[in-house]
């Protein structure tokens, strides 16, 4: 179980006072569940998933995995916890091939047939990538697929994914679905996604909305998704257009 209590975050910026991005966030997630957690652009979306794999410190309050206190625990304590994070922008590990990559994210070396196993979950064709170097021929959504896969190779219990949806074509769109079922079946674990994509809310089990900092909405797809109307470029809130 992931649970936030109180949880602000604040920036310096150029006033007397402190940028509020997080404003006494509560959240309790259970295991075995799919959660996906949307808004507009700046509302905080992105720096509550950072906060939870502690990239980014909170300002104040508490959180809580599997019952104990990690607010304070680095992103490495958080990884060997079974935390795992997909940034929205793929991470570039360069000169490292993809098949020594995933070895690296399973914690042993990978035969072939199980590198190939975890290249295939996330549509890309093993044969043309397991040998390949991680170097500027990658196009970004290979990227994204590729980061995806270490995290289907490595043994964790919550999975946050920022945005996995950019770059990623209609069919391999459908395979990303199937890949968050799997995670879920694995561990009983639990996936958090940070979308603004319609689809991924339609079958998440729940759906957060975050706007200006707070919790705004929080149920079932069927119950928050009829108060979101979703566009190409913006989103209606509560019948306020915002821009993303």
């Amino acid at each position: 179980m992931l649970e936030i209590k109180n949880l602000s975050f604040q920036v310096e910026n150029d006033t007397p006072q402190q940028k509020e991005i997080l404003n006494n966030i509560n959240l309790s997630i259970s295991a075995g569940s799919f959660v996906a957690i949307t808004g507009p652009n700046g509302s905080g979306k992105s720096t509550l998933a950072k906060i939870i794999m502690g990239i980014e410190k909170p300002t104040a309050g508490q959180i809580f995995f599997e019952g104990k206190d990690i607010t304070n625990t680095s992103i490495d304590e958080r990884a060997k916890a079974g935390i795992g994070f997909a940034f929205q922008q793929p991470v570039h590990f360069k000169g490292m091939r993809v098949i020594d990559l995933l070895s690296l994210a399973a914690g042993h070396k990978l035969v072939v047939e199980e590198a190939c196993n975890y290249l295939s979950q996330v549509g890309l064709c093993a044969i043309n990538y397991i040998y390949r170097e991680l170097d500027n021929s990658l196009s970004g959504g290979e990227l994204k697929r590729i980061e995806i896969a270490m995290l289907v190779a490595r043994n964790v219990n919550l999975y946050i994914f920022d945005e996995p949806e950019a770059g990623i074509d209609l069919w391999s769109f459908q395979n990303l679905i199937q890949v968050f079922k799997n995670l879920i079946a694995k561990n009983n674990g639990i996936v958090i996604v940070i979308s603004h994509q319609e689809r991924i809310l339609e079958i998440a089990d729940r759906v957060i909305v975050i706007e200006e900092g707070q919790i705004v909405q929080d149920g079932s797809s069927k119950e928050v998704i009829p108060n979101l109307m979703f566009g190409l470029d913006s989103c209606h809130f509560y019948g306020r257009r915002v821009s993303f």
